[in-house]
């Protein structure tokens, strides 16, 4: 917007407080949450012009004329729209578009996703696809520019590359916050070229460096990578993680996604050691469509906080004021005052927040959680909806894994090995290294469903290469001949399979790749779970709840092999991700995170 546009909208803002002009819009008589103040002020007016709000006052009759429309709050409290900090759209499976209609419904009026997914696949074009699709829509979608793709550089091979120069192409859009979650942690306090380039390149422009720093070690390494600039950090998980970032200065970022509940053991750093709570900001960084659907967003954040111990006034900050002014938004968004957006909602009861009207940008667009408005449609390209390129169709023997040679010793007529074996944590998105003795027939190492031991493979689909990894997997429980494929595989995104049947394995496979991607469940080599997501293989363009029914049919799915643990899917979906410790499996290998290096899945093969 010009100097010029802004003035006179400033001064139409200033004839409407002054009543010299009629407000488009006002709410009467509600109880004002003042989160810039920390205080609830009753029997307050809003007076609304366009997008922005004119007036909060006692009264604001003289801003009213014959074609203002009036909303009696009847003493609800008018909060400001709830911001989720840290998210990526890719995680609930559908389209910007789709993830709005889903949550705007239900008090969320801003979102800062980081599209590092669709950037792994298709590099700086699927971003621009992304910060297109976020221009159009009723709520605010700033976008941050990923930082880490790949994640972690020799460890993966993904679709696509990000460097220094798209970064800084990127830093001159319309709609780009600043840079997303610096996730090559070892990079920064080692001191890489290129990870250091880009971090400049987001300082040179002014904007946000965001963290993703997994470690619990505190020590040097910590220090070293807060000090090369990441701002705010969502990766923590005890109370002493808040305590050290919140002393280094950073933001703490404190998530409730669909499997990663981390809120309720930082939040002690504010209930019990008395921490400045303005330091800490809510997230969801990764939320299920079915969570989404049946749970909510932001609402279920701010409800799990008070529930944890958290003043209503101190969890609504976190996740509106907080939020907006790390970002250097508070002018804009993040609190109900002149001159900022109007994103309020009118919600009864604070502690079981539920908005029973939604405002943004000065437009009643929900009301009683049901959507108003029409949302802008958004046509993909053909080049997003072609991503998975396998160049042969798979058999069983692709999902072998072999026991040639190697430190084995002969058990009754079979062959033992030490394997190292992923190990899944339920709830968590950190795995670990477990060494376990396994025993081969055959040249072959086959699963042992009596251990809970199970094939786990990564399908080369950006290249079309051919290359299967296999490898190791303990804590998914399955009892049944069964296998489940996804290509949402973070962070490359290629095809990860894992079963207890070589044969279903090749079945899951070729099946993602007639479909364009999505994931899929085979139990005794007949499909019972599936929901396709033929956008770069990680998105539906379907209605979230189209795409919830879906994907609950694969957790259905996951539960009839045996599966019991919670949001397995998102397990399954991490098993790739080699900047997480401890164990992880690639395109390239099996990943020891901790040392950053490749170990065999059989000890002296």
């Amino acid at each position: 917007m010009t100097e010029q546009a802004i003035t006179e909208r400033t001064r139409q803002l200033v004839d409407v407080a002054m009543g010299r002009q009629p407000a488009d819009l006002v709410i009467r008589r509600g109880q004002w949450v003042s989160v810039q103040s920390g205080e609830i002020i009753p029997d307050t007016d809003i007076a609304i012009k366009g997008e922005r709000i004119a007036y909060v006052g006692p009264d604001a009759s003289h801003a009213m004329g014959d074609k203002t429309k009036v909303i009696e709050a009847d003493g609800c409290y008018l909060v400001p729209g709830l911001l989720d900090a840290h998210m990526h759209v890719e995680s609930g499976m559908v389209t910007v578009t789709e993830f709005v209609r889903a949550v705007a419904r239900r008090g969320t009026t801003g979102i800062f996703i980081d599209p590092h997914e669709i950037a792994n696949v298709f590099g700086l074009k699927g971003i621009r696809l992304m910060v297109d699709e976020a221009a159009d829509q009723p709520i605010h979608v700033w976008v941050q520019m990923p930082s880490c793709v790949p994640s972690s550089p020799g460890l993966e091979t993904p679709g696509a590359s990000i460097g220094p120069e798209d970064v800084a192409e990127a830093m001159s859009w319309d709609g780009i916050i600043g840079l997303g979650e610096v996730m090559n942690f070892p990079g920064v306090y080692l001191n890489d070229e290129t990870i250091h380039a880009e971090m400049a390149e987001t300082r040179a422009s002014g904007k946000i460096i965001s963290g993703h720093y997994p470690s619990p070690d505190l020590g040097l390494p910590f220090h070293g990578y807060v000090v090369g600039g990441a701002e705010d950090d969502h990766e923590g998980t005890r109370k002493e993680d808040a305590i050290a970032r919140a002393r280094q200065g950073m933001k703490v970022m404190m998530r409730l996604g669909s499997a990663w509940h981390d809120v309720a053991s930082q939040a002690r750093a504010v209930i019990e050691d008395g921490l400045d709570s303005r330091h800490f900001i809510l997230c969801t960084d990764d939320s299920h469509s079915q969570t989404l659907v049946e749970d909510g967003h932001m609402d279920r954040v701010v409800r799990h906080a008070i529930e944890q111990g958290l003043e209503p006034m101190t969890a609504i900050q976190m996740a509106t004021l907080n939020a907006a002014e790390h970002f250097g938004l508070g002018r804009d968004i993040g609190m109900i005052a002149p001159g900022r957006y109007a994103d309020i909602l009118l919600v009864r009861n604070l502690s079981e927040f539920q908005a029973e009207k939604v405002i943004a940008k000065g437009q009643v667009i929900a009301e009683d959680g049901k959507l108003l408005i029409e949302l802008p449609s958004y046509q993909y390209p053909g080049w997003a909806t072609n991503s998975v390129h396998l160049s042969k169709r798979l058999t069983a023997g692709d999902f072998k894994l072999t026991a040639d040679g190697g430190q084995e010793t002969a058990v009754g007529g079979r062959r033992s090995a030490v394997a190292n074996v992923i190990g899944v944590i339920e709830n968590q998105v950190a795995t670990r290294r477990l060494r376990m003795e396994v025993r081969a027939a055959d040249g072959e190492v086959p699963v042992d469903l009596e251990r809970d031991i199970v094939k786990v493979a990564l399908v080369e689909r950006h290249k079309g290469t051919g290359g299967v990894t296999v490898g190791l997997a303990h804590g998914f429980g399955f009892s049944e001949r069964c296998a489940i494929g996804t290509t949402v595989a973070h962070d490359s995104h290629h095809m990860i399979v894992v079963g207890t049947s070589e044969a279903d394995m090749a079945l899951a496979a070729n099946k993602l790749s007639e479909i364009g991607g999505g994931q899929i469940v085979i139990k005794e080599g007949r499909v019972i779970g599936l929901v396709e997501l033929p956008i770069a293989g990680l998105m539906s363009n379907e209605r979230a709840e189209v795409v919830s029914a879906k994907a609950a049919s694969v957790l259905e799915g996951f539960r009839a092999c045996g599966c019991t643990i919670n949001n397995p899917n998102m397990q399954l979906s991490m098993l790739a991700l080699v900047v997480i410790p401890e164990l992880r499996i690639s395109d390239l290998g099996l990943v020891n995170v901790t040392k950053f290096e490749f170990i065999p899945v059989l000890e002296g093969t």
